[in-house]
């Protein structure tokens, strides 16, 4: 399916003059052109507005304002390979490194949104029902007919299908009997009554939502607010129900009893919709807080099935002012039962195996504030959670979700969660995989520098020295997980050099569901006479002795810590693999934390916590190492180090995992001592970290990129390599043929880093497409991955899928599905964007707009 792309003897540097993520912004004139309404035609219910004065092929993306210019090129305006473009200045590494974030500073172009619903149907706007607007039409009518009033019930009662017992309604003819349109349409409302009307007609699998799958008739008449409510108008098909069901939902939160509804809120654009309802409502419902005003609704944990259900808080040791604000909020309120936990400064596998009978919240970043009295007090700094079962700041999650928060312009609550990975790192050790008790031995693919350069990019320019110094700490913190985690034992491997997903733990992962391994643990249960759960308990205190399992559980924490729970590429032998993905990320970490040295710490970067520094000295610095670990803040860091260090992953990554005549990268098996055969869309990493020359980056377009494009985006693996599905060998949720989020969203950044932009455009149309196709089918659906080889969101695998369980009206999507969505956007052209709108597929679209 990839178009075949330039030469790679071709630079990719001049391959850019058409990219429009990339081009250096002398002022911020294109985003504010003014903006014309244009429908897709004639006989559209849908409405786009576009920028008549942006080209087709090039208005898909725009760099944010206020991005600043320093030495090197622009921060945020493009990515290392494409700021400055023209090879490398650092021997061994194959792209010009150059300080900004991947994928540049992408802003999305808010056109045409709705407004918010706590406004549409807040107290001021929706007095006895009418809107401004309304109350101007309605004089009109009152005065062609004066001292006539049709009352509004009389008005519901005519168009009311007669329904006796079980009797079939009746659909009456279309377009015979509807109001004629003058213009902008809105209805008159009564909220229970419709809402009740609805649901009995169109739901007919009682799940309380409007699918494509309900067999109602998909018609209902509402009276026109310029007849007050007398004459009808048929709202058609499934989208424009779901949507006036999720409308009445909003205004009966808002405690409306009738409403004056316009048309335009039900037939919005779905392209539209969905963004407007990340942006106004998704992004909010998925805030959280740990402070007084927010410990309720964190501490609420769907995965804790331990005896224990007393909510609980774990305070590192040496945060006092954190210990006696939380004491305080338990003193005043006793009946809350919160209990104060105290954690050791070293955690250790049993200690947190033990806290698997008393699990709890850990505690985050807070800031010191004055309250209304005056008195100084700490409050939580607010993040966004993934949603559904997962209530808790989680590790890459949060960096996907902050490419999203950052194109919405909130770059606040992007630069709070750096500053909670941050505090992790300074307390617990490492980003962890989420933030709760039986995650602290568990790390997950690291994302800080690139996130930490996201957010830098786009704070304000005039607090330069602040912003550098908040950068500082994000590069301090990386250094230190960089040494203390990811380069030291037992996730470094030592012949290699490179890492791997292999955290330390105890036992059974406990936040999996009850039954997860009731398959693995029964044999061992039926060997030693006993209960499965009795078992389990001695098996985690150490009271029985299986290797077998030990190692099983081993590989078990390593596909959980590379986010990638569970697939076939890795089940079984996790912990051995040194990945694609992670020494991708770890090229990205090294790169980035050598480039800010350069660029803004003057060559030299000081450290401020004391730890060994664990990683050895590349081959070609060995002279300089020192004949025991250093201390670090014994040890300035320099950029020549770290631009050793990423040489020489490269050099191990091409020798170990490229494959020159597949042209893809493999896992490599530091125990086998072989590359693995499984054929991950991970490769594509090594595009986005930069890690790939230009001819490797050529290969894997034209030889790999076709094996992993669906019709609805790109699957984590070939079917080939995820092998046949049996009762004993089922579906993986990491495996084709589902789709993910993180692998749209970084295969994007990393084609367009190289040049590759139609083929970014294309697969972010495609997933776009899918997005959207589910969206408008079933009630607004946005859930954590889908099937992209179904176009479906139905998903047959463990923990079947998440945001989907929802009644009326879609309140968080999913974390990073709604940045995947918002970032997507910023790729496609305004021609794109409307035949997504449109929902034309994919194949379709490419067929009949061929170069």
């Amino acid at each position: 399916m990839a178009s075949p792309p330039p030469s790679p003897s071709v630079s990719a540097s001049s391959r850019r003059g058409s990219n429009p993520f990339t081009r250096n912004q002398d002022s911020v004139d294109s985003i504010t052109r003014s903006l014309r309404r244009q429908s897709f035609g004639a006989h559209s219910t849908f409405s786009d507005t576009i920028d008549e004065e942006e080209d087709d092929e090039e208005g898909a993306a725009t760099t944010a304002p206020g991005v600043r210019q320093i030495e090197r090129g622009v921060v945020g305006s493009g990515t290392g390979v494409s700021v400055n473009g023209g090879p490398s200045d650092v021997e061994g590494i194959p792209i010009k490194p150059a300080l900004g974030p991947a994928g540049g500073g992408r802003r999305h172009l808010k056109v045409g949104s709705m407004e918010d619903p706590d406004v549409v149907y807040g107290e001021e706007r929706q007095k006895l029902g009418r809107t401004t607007s309304d109350n101007a039409a309605n004089t009109a009518t009152h005065n062609r007919a004066p001292g006539i009033i049709r009352t509004y019930s009389m008005a519901q009662q005519k168009r009311r299908p007669v329904v006796m017992n079980d009797d079939r309604i009746i659909r009456q003819r279309r377009l015979s009997h509807d109001a004629v349109q003058e213009g902008p349409r809105r209805f008159i409302v009564d909220v229970e009554e419709t809402m009740r009307l609805v649901l009995e007609q169109e739901d007919t699998d009682g799940n309380f939502q409007i699918c494509v799958t309900d067999s109602g008739p998909k018609v209902l008449s509402l009276g026109t607010a310029t007849s007050n409510g007398y004459k009808g108008v048929d709202i058609r098909g499934t989208y424009m129900l779901s949507n006036l069901l999720q409308e009445l939902a909003l205004a009966r939160e808002h405690g409306r009893k009738r409403i004056v509804l316009d048309e335009s809120r039900l037939t919005e654009n779905p392209v539209d919709r969905l963004s407007r309802m990340i942006s106004q409502t998704f992004w909010h419902n998925l805030t959280r807080r740990i402070d007084a005003g927010g410990l309720e609704r964190i501490l609420s944990d769907p995965k804790n099935r331990s005896k224990q259900q007393t909510p609980r808080i774990f305070i590192p040791r040496s945060e006092t002012k954190q210990i006696a604000y939380y004491q305080k909020f338990a003193d005043e309120h006793p009946d809350f039962n919160l209990t104060i936990e105290i954690l050791p400064e070293i955690l250790t596998s049993d200690y947190t195996r033990d806290l698997n009978e008393k699990p709890g919240l850990l505690a985050l970043e807070m800031k010191e504030v004055i309250n209304e009295k005056g008195e100084e007090t700490l409050e939580g700094i607010p993040f966004i959670v993934p949603g559904a079962r997962f209530n808790e700041l989680y590790n890459w999650d949060s960096y996907f979700i902050s490419l999203g928060l950052v194109v919405d312009n909130m770059v606040d609550m992007a630069k709070g969660t750096v500053d909670h990975f941050i505090f992790q790192i300074k307390h617990y050790g490492k980003v962890l995989n989420g933030n709760r008790t039986y995650y602290l031995m568990r790390a997950q693919p690291p994302f800080l520098t690139d996130m930490a350069l996201q957010v830098y990019s786009r704070l304000d320019p005039s607090k330069e020295e602040e912003n550098k110094a908040w950068l500082k700490r994000a590069i301090q913190a990386a250094v230190k997980e960089y040494h203390t985690v990811w380069t030291a034992a037992p996730r470094k491997d030592p012949k290699t050099g490179l890492s791997r997903y292999r955290p330390e733990g105890r036992g059974v992962p406990p936040e999996t569901e009850a039954s997860h391994f009731t398959h693995v643990l029964r044999p061992y249960a039926e060997k030693y006479g006993i209960s499965v759960n009795e078992f389990t308990h001695k098996y985690n205190y150490g009271l029985v002795d299986e290797p077998e399992l030990d190692e099983y559980f081993l590989h078990d924490r390593a596909v959980r810590e590379s986010g990638h729970d569970t697939s076939y590429r890795l089940e079984k032998r996790c912990a051995n693999l040194a990945t694609i993905d992670l020494n991708a990320l770890l090229y990205k970490y090294e790169v980035d934390i050598a480039t800010a040295i350069r660029e803004l710490f003057d060559d030299k970067l000081e450290l401020e916590d004391d730890f060994v520094l664990g990683a050895t000295l590349p081959p070609s610095m060995s002279d300089q190492q020192p004949d025991t670990p250093s201390r670090s803040i014994e040890t300035p860091q320099t950029s020549a180090e770290w631009f050793a260090r990423a040489a020489f992953r490269k050099k191990q990554v091409d020798k170990y995992c490229w494959n020159e005549g597949r042209g893809l990268y493999y896992d490599y098996d530091t125990v086998k001592e072989e590359a693995s055969h499984y054929e991950s869309v991970t490769a594509f990493w090594a595009m986005w970290a930069g890690l790939a020359s230009e001819a490797q980056a050529h290969k894997l377009v034209t030889q790999s990129l076709p094996k992993f494009e669906m019709q609805g985006g790109l699957i984590p693996g070939t079917e080939d390599s995820r092998g046949k599905i049996t009762l004993d060998r089922p579906n993986r949720q990491w495996d084709y043929p589902y789709a993910w989020p993180p692998h749209q969203m970084l295969a994007w950044v990393g084609l367009e880093r190289y040049g590759y932009l139609e083929e970014a455009r294309r697969l972010a149309y495609r997933w776009l497409y899918l997005m959207t196709s589910a969206f408008f089918n079933f009630n607004g659906v946005v859930p954590e991955k889908f099937d992209a080889v179904a176009l479906s969101h139905m998903v047959n695998a463990e923990y079947g899928n998440q945001g989907v369980d929802f009644k009326f009206v879609p309140r968080e999507g999913f974390g990073w599905s709604n940045a995947s969505f918002q970032v997507g956007l910023t790729f496609l052209t305004v021609q794109q964007r409307r035949a997504v709108a449109a929902l034309q597929h994919p194949d379709d679209f490419f067929k009949t707009n061929k170069k």
